[in-house]
């Protein structure tokens, strides 16, 4: 009895993935970005669309610690996210202050 599936009796084929393996972390190289990513979901009822640079920043980690094939982040959907450096704080020069 196949339940609307035709009997196959071993001959089912599984294809791999298109972009390769996704090794698991063992050592836990990348497990900050990804504690950040989902605090951030949990935050955010599951909203990943506010979550995604921190995707990204976890999709960097993992090619940087060779837990997956390094791909321009343009291939991976995340064309719209811009580099952003945090702000620096003001100086404070004396030099530059009038008296």
């Amino acid at each position: 009895m196949s339940f609307g599936r035709p009997p196959t009796f071993g001959m089912f084929q599984v294809s791999p993935p298109e972009r390769g393996s996704f090794p698991l972390d063992h050592y836990g190289d990348c497990k900050e970005a990804m504690k950040e990513y989902m605090k951030c979901l949990k935050e955010n009822k599951n909203n990943n669309g506010a979550c995604r640079h921190l995707s990204k920043k976890y999709l960097e980690c993992r090619m940087d610690n060779d837990l997956m094939e390094r791909d321009d982040m343009n291939h991976l959907g995340f064309a719209d996210i811009t580099e952003t450096k945090p702000k620096e704080a003001p100086k404070n020069d004396s030099t530059s202050r009038i008296v």
